[in-house]
């Protein structure tokens, strides 16, 4: 039998193509955005319906949407969330991006997975998990998300070539979104195998029942099987296996399987039936990690993002910001010319200069003269987004900006790994500004005009911490997977950037600085 919402046109947007998933949660479609020119997406259909309680719980759902949107921006390793709406039906939907990928359960069921892709994989989920417990700011209150649902089913993996593997979290929010449904409130929703004792007892859930259906997850991530069986599935059965049996051992799972003891310790601790007895937080599952890795030596285990990001834009005016009085364009062109290793062309590079008997951060630039022109008098933003496995690494983002003529964007990787990557960080975090040197192709032999950007002190601490760090983090991966990752989440953010950017009144010699 047919599916009638093949084709369907969805609010006049997004028209339905394929049914490719279905659960207790609800139906996935794929789809293609027609305002976008047929993008794909995955449109998500929630087992609910709103005609009930109608305002109180559009309400909700759309309180729950927008928290799950905010969360998948703030995380490469969360499932994105870019529209939602109540279909005629009055069936809730969500618009995700549309990821090709292998659900982790699959992976379990049909490979045994390396101890190494092991820690790859739980660091990753780890960092979606603590991005949500942390919580965001959502009208002016943090809000923590518990996920409620954590099993492999929910775990999408997904093989690209330039980064190797990425692990993404799905459906945040969905399970409480549903209990919050007079029609489905009468029964247990969740995944019988993976629940909390507290969740199957109905209580208030807190961050440590997400850390125990974490640690059900890792045992059968390193065994193929369960680390509690039940002889009928029943909702009593279970309630009683994960309220009172003990966990069956690693040993008596899989006695050829050998593993650090540390390994066998972290998930038995995510397994306590009292979450006081869990680990308290993804933080310190997170530190043990690092700590395995380094008794053991595993090479290569750092394999994803620990993506750290300041999002926070100061406004200041550049004048203020900076400490010395800048030369003006006369005086550089006394001083510098373009470096003759250095093609003419249209590039960005960091190079430290010297002025005043100082070593100060430059990022010099050449641009057609009539783009440099258009900007003389702009908005000067910038934004450092670091990364520290597989490779640490840096983008350093520089927008200049005015209304007429839109933003011009330029950015950089340093390699913090590097002797010009750590000597240009630290100076960007010691001076705390920076010289935007512009040349024109027309004319390459000389500096054709100056710009100042200041760094706001929070990042300039930043800075000086990423320096440090990266001297003594491992790299497991080529540099290009980290850039990689970076580029994704720089695409990501830009169109907050220039939102704010468009808001402000910019056409003035303002610096924002983030």
């Amino acid at each position: 039998m047919s599916d009638p919402n093949i084709g369907r046109l969805l609010s006049k947007r997004y028209q339905l193509q394929e049914l490719i998933g279905t659960g207790a949660m609800g139906r996935v479609y794929r789809a293609k955005d027609i305002l976008l020119g047929g993008v794909p997406v995955a449109v998500k259909f929630l087992a609910l319906s709103i005609q009930n309680e109608k305002m109180r719980l559009q309400d909700r759902f759309e309180r729950e949407a927008k928290t799950c949107a905010l969360l998948g921006q703030k995380s490469i390793h969360i499932v994105r969330v870019m529209d939602y709406g109540v279909d005629e039906k009055n069936t809730p939907f969500y618009v995700m991006e549309y990821l090709q990928g292998k659900s982790l359960s699959n992976v379990i069921r049909l490979e045994s997975l390396s101890l190494k892709r092991f820690f790859s994989m739980v660091r990753q989920i780890c960092l979606g998990l603590q991005c949500a417990h942390d919580g965001i700011l959502v009208d002016g209150a943090i809000c923590p998300i518990i996920h409620r649902d954590i099993k492999p089913s929910n775990l999408l993996v997904i093989q690209d070539p330039s980064f190797g593997e990425l692990i993404k979290v799905l459906d945040f929010g969905i399970a409480k979104l549903l209990q919050s449904d007079s029609n489905v409130t009468s029964y247990y929703l969740g995944t019988l195998a993976y629940s909390s004792p507290e969740q199957m007892e109905g209580k208030e859930l807190d961050n440590r029942s997400d850390i125990y259906s974490l640690g059900v997850m890792m045992f059968e991530m390193l065994t193929g099987k369960m680390p509690l069986v039940v002889s009928t599935s029943s909702f009593g059965a279970w309630y009683r296996t994960h309220r009172h049996e003990p966990p069956r051992s690693f040993a008596e799972v899989a006695p050829k399987l050998q593993l650090p003891k540390q390994v066998e310790d972290l998930v038995m601790s995510c397994l306590a039936k009292t979450a006081g007895d869990r680990p308290q937080n993804i933080s310190e599952i997170l530190k043990t990690l690092v700590s395995i890795e380094q008794n053991y030596h595993t090479q290569g285990i750092r394999s994803t993002s620990n993506l750290q990001t300041n999002l926070a834009i100061v406004k200041v005016e550049s004048v203020q910001k900076t400490p010395k009085k800048a030369l003006s364009p006369q005086e550089v062109n006394h001083i510098y010319s373009w470096p003759p290793d250095k093609p003419i062309a249209d590039i960005v590079f960091p190079q430290s200069i010297h002025s005043n008997g100082e070593i100060l951060p430059a990022l010099w630039v050449m641009l057609p003269q009539q783009e440099i022109q258009k900007r003389l008098v702009c908005t000067r933003y910038n934004q450092f987004l670091f990364i520290t496995v597989p490779h640490p690494m840096l983008l350093w983002i520089t927008v200049i900006y005015n209304r007429k003529h839109g933003p011009k964007w330029l950015s950089y990787y340093l390699d913090l790994k590097t002797s010009l990557g750590q000597e240009i960080t630290q100076l960007l975090g010691r001076a705390g500004y920076y010289k935007l040197l512009f040349f024109a192709r027309e004319t390459p032999e000389r500096c054709y005009h100056i710009l100042l950007s200041s760094i706001a002190p929070a990042q300039r601490q930043r800075l000086q911490q990423w320096v440090t760090s990266s001297q003594v983090l491992v790299s497991s991966a080529e540099p290009q997977m980290s850039k990689s990752l970076l580029k994704n989440e720089y695409e990501k953010i830009k169109p907050a950037i220039l939102t704010k950017l468009e808001a402000m009144n910019t056409d003035s010699a303002y610096d924002l600085s983030g």
